[in-house]
């Protein structure tokens, strides 16, 4: 039987819809704290600090967050989730209204909201799985990726804008765009896991399975691997292009509009991701984020932040596919019973090393020069640029068209 097509998915949409929103408040805020620490602090390196504290939940929690979402129900941790970064960001907005905000709550409530968000993403991967058919899911990613991009595109500058308003404000639309994702998920049907019986195994022994899996498919570990150390290119660079920007004399709106074009480029990349998945096998998918790493060496020529920014727009243009395709396969692969786990292994694998990238870049800028924090990612990406052209789980990687032979049995009703 013929699936019912994504947009007439009335769960499908309603879980986009409230990612949408929260998004938003996600993307403004992302140009809204290193604004305000810059503010408050006048240093780069503490700038940096948050961004890794923001980050640094996603990697020590995913395993533990993993767990829960395999025992316990994924709607209710997701609900859970989003109240917990209500509150934070909420009292984020209301310090800064008093006047009594201090450095060091500016790095909790970053702390707080990544705790609450890695917690959400180990849990949505079942919501997304639940509501899609296997065979939908990689033009489901490819949706979320879009979406995602869309938001990319005004959530920054909005954030920017609002920010130069009142420093207060892209925080509270933040927990506001939290409150509205709860809504959408208290408004949907579809159960987000399936029926069984409770895992009583030893939790060294859940955890082991789900690393088990995911390490013993050499397509998934490898895709973990590359794209996680990948994962300490871009946050670094996007720390750089803020922080640079404001040297070079670039107001919050003006920094928040370079962000945004490398969010037009990610909606353009998400326009083209089906053509690139026809014309591309897999392997050029992949390999093609990979190499787009290194243009941003061209900053080394010409130290700009609009030629640093313009560097780095092919590669989001081939970020959409790419996390379509792995993103997909992922989810298809994995069953039910293990996809908290997986996710949370692969999040762990692919976020360890995330939050390093703005720290590396927040210390190289404020000790060392631009050029130095640039050529440590542009080398980096070189390197695995390499690795992906040359791996053989790559190059054998399943076409799409054997992802319904992959997949594990479908949720029930």
């Amino acid at each position: 039987m013929t699936a019912v097509p994504l947009r007439r998915n009335r769960d499908f949409v309603l879980l986009q819809t409230g990612q949408l929103l929260s998004s938003v408040g996600t993307q403004s805020t992302s140009i809204a704290y290193p604004l305000l620490v810059l503010g408050v602090t006048h240093s780069a390196a503490k700038t940096g600090i948050v961004s890794f504290a923001r980050a640094l939940p996603w990697a020590l929690l995913a395993l533990p967050a993993g767990l829960a979402a395999d025992r316990w129900s994924r709607r209710r941790l997701m609900i859970a989730a989003d109240c917990v970064r209500v509150a934070a960001i909420g009292t984020l907005a209301a310090t800064i209204l008093l006047h009594r905000l201090a450095y060091w709550e500016i790095v909790l409530v970053a702390v707080v909201e990544g705790s609450g968000s890695a917690l959400f993403s180990a849990a949505r991967a079942g919501a997304l799985r639940a509501v899609v058919p296997a065979r939908q899911l990689p033009a489901a990613a490819a949706t979320e990726t879009g979406r995602g991009a869309v938001v990319s595109l005004g959530a920054p500058p909005l954030g920017g804008a609002l920010f130069g308003v009142a420093r207060a404000l892209p925080f509270l639309v933040d927990a506001i765009s939290y409150a509205f994702s709860t809504l959408s998920l208290l408004a949907m049907r579809t159960p987000f896991q399936e029926k069984r019986e409770a895992d009583l195994a030893p939790l060294r022994t859940r955890l082991a399975e789900g690393f088990r899996f995911m390490w013993g498919r050499p397509f998934l570990r490898t895709c973990a691997l590359l794209f996680g150390l990948a994962n300490f290119i871009g946050p670094g660079v996007l720390l750089a292009v803020v922080v640079i920007g404001r040297r070079q004399g670039l107001s919050g709106g003006e920094v928040g509009a370079l962000v945004a074009a490398f969010g037009a480029c990610l909606l353009l990349g998400s326009f083209l991701s089906p053509l690139v998945r026809r014309v591309l096998p897999v392997r050029g998918v992949l390999v093609l984020e990979l190499w787009t790493w290194i243009g941003c060496a061209a900053f080394l020529v010409w130290p700009s932040v609009y030629v640093l920014t313009a560097s780095i727009l092919p590669t989001a243009i081939a970020i959409p596919s790419t996390d379509s395709v792995v993103h997909g396969y992922r989810i298809a692969m994995t069953p039910d019973r293990l996809l908290g786990r997986s996710e949370a292994v692969w999040s762990t694998i692919a976020l360890l090393i995330a939050p390093l990238g703005p720290l590396a870049a927040g210390l190289l800028l404020a000790t060392g020069s631009p050029r130095a924090a640039i050529a440590l990612f542009a080398g980096f990406g070189l390197v695995l640029a390499v690795w992906g052209t040359l791996s053989p789980s790559i190059r054998t990687a399943p076409s799409l068209d054997e992802l319904d032979d992959l997949a594990p049995a479908a949720l029930v009703p």
